[in-house]
């Protein structure tokens, strides 16, 4: 697959040659000045900041900040999504990580001799660790994916946090209770151990990909990274901690979580708005080790990047659900509005009255997230909010099609929910058209020939 070599620098090289990339050869600050230039090419280019201030490795931002780049990390191939609608470039997106979960292999695996060997420090303030926004805790590692024994399982445990530095050695770690890595931490903990840890920084974005994937409690997510890198991923071992991460990253953090230390952090989530403040785990660094000419990555909380490495994701996983308990599913499209994670639209081909409400019903027990959800017919484009908006004013009645829920599981992230106790209400909307009316009421109308019509023709 063309630009899947399974290293960050050849995507950027194929972004770059797909025009998919700028660079910024001016001096930047780490500190607000690349997050505000980010910012301004939020869903648009991706960015290479060759001088950050302070630092000698360069900064790679909103490298997967569009769906097409997103499709190209897992597919290499913009032939097939270079004209499609939005909609489309979904289900593109959908089948391939369907396909890559139903074709694992291990990766390879090496003993040393990579590039991120070739120099080390004992310093964080050595890299260019990013502070967004006006009220952070202060800068953090936002790209990070961290491995992780599982004592339980035997194997590895992959999975995407952000980390708070502290000082020259320390950071804190945001864990959310109940995932995979806190699981192998407070087994550690309660055995009296610190959780030894690998981080990968500037790794290709498949990896990214897989690792925010939720895949299920003892699934090696590198398994899935190597699928979706058409078995191109190989791993080297650390000598830290004994741990297999990507040959090719940028940047490697070896170090321990510490069992009995934590910090006060807070950060900017999904939805662009502070997360209160939790106390966290301290990670304690060992060693860092980098490439040649190291390239840092670097997520903007909250815009599109960020969005998408956590919604798509977790689309795939709702579409594959849906799907199974409603076969004439289209598609399911986590939305802008809802930060790509709180609400979604699912497209149907409805056949039966009921259908609407069982698709509901499994969009929100795939994602325990999800806090509203919209189905449609099939003639209704789920990615477009006008369009949706129509379907609700047009064919939903609220006193029969709506499903209230309240006091459900929920996330952590909306302001308005009881975050405490992680509970919220929920919304769902069946705005499909009515099978006990005749189909005309609820047709569009359409004029014969219209597409093929060319204004230039004309006027």
């Amino acid at each position: 697959m063309k630009g899947n070599n399974g290293d960050f620098r050849s995507f950027l090289s194929l972004l770059q040659s797909e025009g998919e990339l700028v660079r910024v050869k001016q001096d930047v600050s780490a500190e607000f000045e690349l997050a505000a230039v980010t910012a301004k090419l939020d869903g648009k280019q991706a960015v290479l900041f060759e001088k950050v201030r302070g630092s000698k490795i360069a900064v790679a931002c909103n490298v997967v900040g569009t769906p097409r780049r997103f499709y190209l990390a897992i597919a290499g191939d913009s032939r097939k999504v270079d004209q499609a609608a939005a909609a489309d470039i979904k289900k593109a997106i959908h089948a391939r990580i369907t396909e890559a979960l139903g074709s694992l292999s291990p990766p390879s695996k090496v003993q040393g001799g990579v590039p991120f060997e070739k120099n080390s420090s004992r310093n964080l303030h050595d890299l260019p660790i990013v502070t967004h926004f006006e009220k952070d805790a202060g800068p953090f590692i936002t790209s990070s994916v961290v491995f992780a024994k599982d004592q339980e399982k035997g194997n590895q445990n992959q999975s995407t946090h952000r980390l708070l530095r502290l000082d020259d050695r320390h950071m804190a770690i945001r864990m959310v209770e109940g995932r995979h890595l806190h699981k192998c931490f407070t087994y550690a903990r309660d055995h009296g151990e610190d959780l030894k840890v690998a981080i990968a920084i500037g790794v290709h974005p498949a990896v990214n990909i897989a690792a925010a994937y939720q895949a299920a409690y003892g699934v090696d997510e590198m398994l899935i990274a190597n699928s979706l890198l058409g078995g191109r991923l190989v791993l080297a071992k650390t000598g830290y901690s004994q741990l297999y991460v990507p040959s090719h990253a940028e940047i490697v953090l070896e170090g321990r979580i510490l069992k009995d230390r934590t910090h006060e952090e807070w950060m900017v989530e999904m939805l662009r708005t502070y997360d209160f403040k939790r106390k966290q785990p301290v990670f304690e660094l060992e060693r860092i080790r980098f490439c040649d000419n190291a390239i840092y990555h670097d997520i903007l909380p909250g815009y599109a990047e960020h969005r998408l490495l956590m919604g798509l994701p977790v689309e795939a996983k709702m579409f594959d659900y849906v799907k199974n308990v409603v076969p004439t599913t289209q598609a399911v499209h986590l939305t802008d509005g809802g930060s790509n994670w709180l609400a979604a639209v699912i497209q149907i081909k409805k056949r039966l009255e009921g259908e609407p409400k069982n698709a509901l019903m499994a969009a929100f027990s795939a994602h325990p997230s999800l806090k509203m959800a919209t189905v449609v017919d099939d003639d209704i484009d789920p990615t477009d909010p006008v369009a949706v908006e129509y379907a609700i004013a047009t064919r939903c009645q609220a006193d029969r099609d709506l499903l209230i829920m309240p006091n459900t599981k929920g996330s952590s992230l909306d302001p308005s929910s009881d975050q405490a106790n992680l509970l919220t209400t929920k919304v769902g909307i069946d705005a499909t058209a009515s099978l006990l009316k005749s189909k005309e009421r609820f047709e569009i109308a359409k004029i014969p020939g219209e597409e093929k019509i060319k204004l230039a023709d004309y006027l």
